[in-house]
């Protein structure tokens, strides 16, 4: 861990190298992410997870990049979803996205997905998911808006009520 006299020091190589860094551990697990959903859950993401940690994280701590990144401008959403719901096959086709999972969980693929699980959308990949017993919170990072039509002309200054806030 790099430290300077005023402590931790959590940037320590740039954004390109980084993106070399992960480009690397891809290429040595031969793994194609152009192309199929992958999530943490998979064996080649756990291989990666293991040759891309990091160390300059303070004690108790782990720390590891992701085998994938987003190369455009994206956009954050948080979801709530209620117990056992379902999203239909669909894909994104603006942009890839991640989702973590927050809270509760998802199935995808016959894998249930729990809390601190992420998953990677390339762009154009159709998938679907169902939602577990106890609902789900997640994290999305897409490449494209994924806003409804009707809320880029609704009004802002009149959102709906959000139960729990």
């Amino acid at each position: 861990m790099t430290t300077h006299s005023t402590g931790f020091d959590p940037n320590q190589v740039t954004f390109a190298q980084g993106l070399k860094r992960i480009e690397a551990a891809v290429h040595k697990l031969g793994m194609d992410t152009s192309k199929k959903v992958l999530t943490s859950q998979d064996s080649q993401a756990m291989a990666a997870q293991k040759l891309l940690t990091v160390t300059n994280v303070p004690g108790g701590f782990t720390k590891w990049q992701l085998p994938v990144f987003l190369d455009k401008p994206s956009q954050l959403f948080i979801t709530l979803a209620a117990p056992n719901a379902e999203v239909p096959e669909h894909s994104h086709n603006e942009g890839a996205g991640i989702r973590f999972i927050a809270g509760g969980s998802i199935i995808y693929n016959g894998k249930e997905l729990t809390a601190g699980d992420w998953m990677y959308i390339p762009q154009g990949a159709k998938y679907s998911f169902k939602v577990g017993s106890v609902g789900a919170t997640m994290c999305y990072c897409y490449c494209c808006c994924c806003a409804g039509s009707v809320d880029l002309f609704d009004e802002v200054s009149n959102p709906p009520v959000i139960r729990g806030a």
